[in-house]
């Protein structure tokens, strides 16, 4: 058998195997096995199946033998990989009408938490999420003063070097409108937009208007899952936002769901398209316990609290759903008009037209808590900048940027802390400092092009403390416990009423405002 032959068959070998591999994990039905495999086989450039029996292998070893045998043939190329592999899962999968009948059918006998349980398995056997990559991610928690934090080192979601962010300018299209549209159902993908011919999504009915579920393919917590609306139109939080979350909640009683704040800074990464995050109820936040407690004027069966938490939030709880619903819209109405200079807080501003810029909103968060009731935290945010603060007066300042610099969005507010993939090689050079096996050279580490450029007053920090000849161990507990304590500090950072006397009297006043007739 010649070589070239031989790469032939084993690629044909790799077929097969993915057909098995779809009959056992992706609901491949024996009667499409035929149409799958010829249209891998043309996908493939190869001329006839392979006849051998399928024996044992590993899923993604066959997955990535095809890449590789379509890259040296010249099907695809190194940079487009992933877009290619995208398009042999896309092949493997159900058809979405096939999802969603066999979502619908699983809740309907089996309850609507088997049902979440099959669809994420799904999305995990087709790698619509990566689990491969994720398990790579960087994982620990910390027990801050009040509260565990999470936090994860995204290796998983690699940052897009210049090249990279220049060749996905030339490729967009503005088709699918966003990464979060309906329209990315079965989209191909190019150097601007990833490949979704393996995505999914299952209809909703929230507030009588069209949503659809769908999970992250980036999971930054178990079943994270995100709700998006089925028309593309922006952010917005409205009285109809806590109808609808609590219209999730009753559908799916075991997880969460939350809004990202709708302005810039204190909201996420896409407000151009409204949607909601959730999933299991796994988040740091829903382990505080309550501090102060009060009564609400007009919601006598609503309870109302203040979390012993690091941000500024108030908590509601209540079986009734249309107390909660008032109680909340009331506590939101009131934040988005009070201002107390004292503690900084400005609700809006007004320019020289008279137009206005709104500053306070609130980050909510709602599930079915432990009690059976219905659960509202609100994380009360302001946006507002100043010359001290440019780049949010309840943002991390610029000291903390080395380790995170962008909005501090729902997942953070609630705990869990997504830290750039580049701080893992960052904090490796840095404790070959600490340990004298790379020597300190502060000209060097100043210019421009050094990634450690940006952590250099923390290095002079840490070696004026710790010196230079720490053991690999020790210089490692010292560079997370510098990590941890900087998250603490950012979660302070968002905290509209800081967590000292002068903060909480503000927070007192303010429930007062809320509680009264």
């Amino acid at each position: 058998m010649s070589p070239k032959k031989s790469i032939a068959l084993a690629a044909a070998c790799n077929i097969e195997e993915l057909l098995d591999y779809a009959k056992n994990k992706l609901s491949l039905e024996s009667d499409d096995v035929c149409y799958v495999r010829n249209a891998l086989l043309a996908l493939l450039k190869l001329p006839a199946p392979s006849e051998e029996k399928v024996e044992s292998y590993t899923f993604q070893q066959s997955l990535d033998a095809l890449v590789e045998y379509a890259i040296n043939k010249g099907i695809t190329t190194q940079k487009e990989s992933l877009l290619f592999e995208t398009q042999i899962m896309g092949l493997l999968m159900p058809m979405p009408s096939r999802v969603i009948e066999t979502f619908d059918s699983i809740a309907s006998y089996d309850g609507v938490k088997a049902a979440t349980k099959w669809f994420n398995e799904l999305n995990i056997a087709s790698n619509y999420i990566r689990k491969y990559d994720i398990d790579k991610n960087i994982k620990w928690e910390y027990d801050g003063s009040r509260g565990k934090i999470g936090i994860t080192i995204n290796l998983a979601k690699p940052e897009k070097d210049p090249k990279d962010v220049a060749r996905a300018k030339l490729a967009a299209t503005g088709y699918p409108k966003c990464m979060l549209c309906a329209e990315n159902v079965g989209f191909f993908g190019n150097a601007g937009h990833p490949a979704r011919q393996t995505i999914r999504i299952i209809p909703l009915s929230l507030n009588n208007e069209q949503w659809f579920l769908q999970y992250s393919p980036y999971v930054y917590f178990d079943q994270h899952l995100i709700v998006v609306n089925q028309e593309h139109k922006p952010m917005n939080l409205t009285p109809d936002s806590f109808v609808r979350m609590l219209d999730f909640v009753e559908l799916f009683p075991h997880y969460f769901i939350g809004s990202n704040a709708p302005l810039p800074i204190v909201g996420g990464s896409i407000l151009a398209h409204d949607h909601y995050q959730g999933g299991s109820k796994v988040l740091p936040m829903f382990a505080s316990r309550g501090r102060s407690f009060f009564n609400m004027h007009g919601f006598p069966e609503v309870n109302v609290s203040i979390p012993n938490w690091y941000n500024s939030v108030v908590r509601l709880s209540s079986r009734d759903r249309n107390q909660i619903l008032g109680a909340v819209e009331k506590l939101r109405g009131l934040w988005d008009v009070y201002s107390d200079e004292s503690v900084n807080i400005i609700a809006y501003t007004l320019d020289e037209d008279g137009k206005r810029t709104q500053h306070n909103t609130v980050t909510p968060i709602c599930r079915m808590n432990d009690d059976n009731e219905y659960c509202f935290d609100l994380v009360l945010r302001n946006n507002r900048t100043d010359e001290a603060h440019p780049y949010g007066i309840f943002h991390p300042t610029e000291d903390m940027h080395n380790i995170k610099k962008e909005a501090i969005g729902i997942i953070e507010v609630m705990g869990l802390f997504i830290l750039p993939g580049r701080l893992s090689n960052e904090c490796q050079q840095i404790k070959s400092i600490l340990t004298g096996k790379t020597d300190l050279n502060f000209q060097e580490l100043a210019s421009d092009d050094n990634p450690l450029q940006k952590h250099l007053s923390i290095i002079a920090q840490l070696v004026t403390d710790h010196g230079t000849k720490l053991r690999d161990e020790d210089a490692g507990n010292i560079l997370t416990t510098y990590i941890n304590e900087t998250c603490e500090k950012i979660l302070d950072c968002t905290a509209v009423f800081k967590n000292d006397e002068l903060g909480q009297l503000a927070f007192d006043n303010f429930m007062q405002e809320v509680c009264k007739e």
